[in-house]
């Protein structure tokens, strides 16, 4: 671990947008996820993509699900990817998965994907390409089978696990993780920035109560969020935001700080109005429209 790094009090906000701009201005996102059972996961990602100020975002899922899925997002585009007949993907999946990253700008993989031989081809492909990548849920679990994957790194990287999916890509217990997550993450991203060749930024976004960002230099640790926010979907909608900002021109660090602290931000927004208990993954998409406007205000503090 290094011994220094910068802390970062606050996050970036992002630049007002040009009166004479468009939607290919502000970003193309591409969701690359989704399998049978767990059609909400890409739906989730690709609409807190548009909320979060994505131009354009395509969903890319297996066949079987691609019109449930859209169904899901209405303003989102949608590719079928080939399968197999369990309805998993097939091999072939790689190949319309990149030749759907050459009309975008970040690709957000892993949500609802599954973990599968193809899969992890998929996460491969994605990781020798040069498009920025966003990778979270089973993107990581793939991630994981692939034997010395900083050194296939072409791309900016970040990685979002929480601290299980965090545990089983280092090989820590969990218990050691939480017990210094700072110390974990930042040595985490450093090592895994060293192993590789790429020149491109990777930063490591440890979720939970204090969620820690880092490049491996800075550190950033989160003051928003709630424990109504512990509930499936809500690492999704962090995805589908992060590749959003991105998207819209900000670097991969700055990126993950806006975007977990404005998730958190509406997730305490979510729980003024319905309380804790009730706040589920939906809510903190409806709720980041006002979050962004309380940044914009100035008060942008834990509610």
């Amino acid at each position: 671990m290094p011994e220094r790094f910068e802390p970062v009090q606050s996050p970036p906000l992002l630049p007002a947008r040009r009166r004479q701009g468009h939607k290919g201005d502000f970003g193309r996102v591409l969701v690359v996820g989704g399998s049978r059972g767990m059609i909400g996961a890409p739906a989730l990602a690709a609409n807190a993509a548009l909320r979060g100020g994505a131009g354009l975002v395509t969903v890319a899922v297996p066949e079987p699900v691609q019109l449930a899925v859209a169904s899901l997002c209405p303003c989102a585009t949608s590719v079928p990817l080939p399968c197999v007949q369990s309805g998993r993907l097939a091999q072939r999946a790689v190949r319309e998965v990149l030749t759907s990253a050459q009309a975008a700008d970040v690709l957000a993989v892993g949500p609802g994907m599954g973990v599968s031989p193809p899969a992890a081809a998929v996460v491969r492909a994605v990781l020798g390409q040069s498009k920025s990548v966003v990778l979270d849920a089973d993107g990581l679990n793939n991630l994981r089978s692939l034997e010395g994957w900083p050194v296939l790194r072409q791309c900016p990287l970040v990685l979002t696990p929480h601290p299980g999916e965090f545990a089983r890509l280092t090989g820590k217990a969990v218990c050691d993780i939480q017990a210094d997550r700072q110390r974990a993450a930042v040595a985490a991203a450093a090592e895994w920035t060293g192993a590789g060749q790429a020149e491109a930024a990777l930063v490591v976004v440890l979720k939970g109560a204090g969620t820690v960002v880092t490049d491996g230099k800075r550190v950033f640790v989160n003051g928003t969020g709630n424990p109504g926010m512990a509930t499936g979907g809500s690492g999704d909608v962090l995805t589908g935001l992060v590749a959003a900002l991105m998207g819209q021109g900000m670097e991969p660090f700055e990126a993950a700080c806006l975007g977990v602290h404005v998730h958190g931000l509406a997730g305490d927004l979510a729980a003024e109005r319905l309380g804790e208990i009730s706040v589920m993954a939906t809510d903190l998409i409806d709720h980041l429209p006002a979050a962004f406007r309380r940044l914009e205000s100035g008060a942008s503090g834990s509610a």
